[in-house]
C-alpha cells in the first residue's frame, strides 16, 4: 500500500521584481534607480542579442556551402564577443554612476581643515 504524499504548502513566498525594487525604492533610492538601469540595460541587451540570433539561425539555413557556414558563424562571433564587451562596459558605467552618485550624496556640506581642531 502505498502512501500519499501530502503537498507541502509554503506561507512564506519568494519575492518577484516589482517587490524587491519597491522595498529597495523604500530604503535607498539610489540603488533602486541603479537596480531599474541595470535592468532595464538587460533587457534592452537580451532582447537585441536574441533578435541576432535568430537572424543568424536564418542565415545558416540559407547556407549552400560549409565555407559559406563558416563565415556566417565567424561573423556571428565577432559581433557577440564585440556586443558582450560593449554591454560590459555600458553596465560598468551605470555602476560607476550610482558609485558616484553614493558618494556625493554621503559627502556633508561642511569641511574641516587640520588647522581647527581643537587640541
Amino acid at each position: 500500500m502505498a502512501k500519499k504524499a501530502k503537498a507541502k504548502t509554503s506561507e512564506t513566498t519568494t519575492p518577484g521584481i516589482p517587490e524587491i525594487t519597491a522595498s529597495m525604492m523604500a530604503g535607498n533610492p539610489l540603488m533602486a534607480k541603479a537596480w531599474i538601469e541595470m535592468m532595464t540595460e538587460s533587457a534592452r541587451f537580451l532582447s537585441n542579442r536574441l533578435q541576432q540570433d535568430l537572424e543568424t539561425q536564418k542565415a545558416m539555413l540559407a547556407c549552400k556551402t560549409p565555407a559559406e557556414l563558416v563565415e556566417v558563424q565567424s561573423e556571428f562571433v565577432r559581433n557577440a564577443m564585440a556586443d558582450y564587451s560593449a554591454e560590459a562596459q555600458r553596465m560598468f558605467r551605470i555602476m560607476m554612476g550610482a558609485t558616484e552618485e553614493a558618494v556625493d550624496q554621503a559627502k556633508t556640506g561642511t569641511k574641516r581643515g587640520y588647522d581647527d581642531v581643537p587640541l
